[in-house]
């Protein structure tokens, strides 16, 4: 799989997003391009144009760590999208015929699930590079029901296409902007994974708001912050989360939501989990009917 057409677009979007001030160069007459020329570019970054329009042109074929140091400190990348320049690097340098396939499907080890399911008053569940959701605890499956009724249940996949994702997440801009961001630092780690690559033009197909920002792009990476639900059952809620990854399972990551003692999020929380039981014994009572 060629990653030009990613590594170009990927530059020239941090290029555009600069301006010479920002750079601390002077900006004489008037200026064709919105932020940085590529003969800035190459100035900052200390290499020839040539060499930098090549770099541009999606050929990252044999470049060094340092020059890629060198073109993140010039385009003022963050640390994730200086990861994220990386990780195309490595896929230009890569031999398709050794590439290392992703399987479709992920089994999540015993000892894991132990964990998610000792999690009684916290929505835990896990999740692949696709952001399917492999394995919930009760309260994970309660806060996300809505999602849950499709399997796999995908979070991206309901975020775009489930009209249903814009009440649950009050911030439903910052939430589908993180979901594109994410897809698009695994699409970088894993060009060769068939199953996101699907996924990807699956939502580009069927989403005019998921092809807008995907175009942008921007990068992101879960580790922790808040979240705004409203939940059809409890209502408004904001909780803590954190994502760990799992040494180990690659691509695989625990997410965990919670809130602080004595809050109104921990009393949705509560109030969410009795929901939950009900909703199972209720389950658990229809199956028992049919089979008698």
């Amino acid at each position: 799989m060629d990653n030009r057409a990613e590594v170009t677009a990927f530059l020239k979007s941090r290029r555009d997003k600069i301006t010479p001030e920002q750079a601390g160069l002077p900006a004489y007459g008037q200026r064709r391009v919105s932020g940085l020329r590529r003969g800035e570019v190459a100035m900052l970054a200390g290499v020839s144009v040539e060499y930098y329009t090549r770099l541009e042109r999606g050929n990252l074929g044999g470049v060094s760590d340092s020059v890629l140091d060198a073109l993140a400190q010039a385009l003022r990348l963050d640390d994730i999208e200086r990861d994220h320049l990386y990780a195309l690097a490595r896929a230009a340098n890569a031999r398709p015929a050794r590439a290392r396939r992703r399987p479709a499907g992920a089994a999540v080890r015993a000892s894991v699930l132990r964990i998610i399911e000792g999690l009684h008053d916290q929505p835990a569940y896990v999740r692949n590079n696709r952001m399917d959701i492999l394995a919930a605890n009760p309260l994970a499956r309660a806060l996300h029901c809505e999602c849950f009724e499709q399997e796999p249940a995908n979070t991206c996949r309901f975020v775009f296409l489930d009209p249903r994702a814009a009440r649950l997440y009050p911030d439903w801009e910052r939430v589908a902007r993180d979901g594109v961001g994410v897809l698009r630092v695994e699409a970088a780690k894993n060009p060769y994974d068939r199953e996101l690559s699907n996924l990807i033009g699956e939502l580009s197909t069927r989403s005019d708001a998921f092809r807008t920002l995907w175009g942008a792009h921007d990068v992101h990476v879960f580790t922790e912050g808040t979240k705004r639900f409203h939940h059809p059952v409890v209502g408004e809620m904001e909780l803590t989360h954190e994502s760990l990854d799992l040494p180990g399972d690659d691509g695989l990551s625990i997410t965990v939501y919670s809130a602080d003692p004595g809050t109104p999020a921990a009393d949705a929380l509560k109030l969410l989990a009795s929901w939950a039981a009900t909703q199972d014994h209720d389950e658990a009572a229809a199956q028992a009917d049919t089979e008698s």
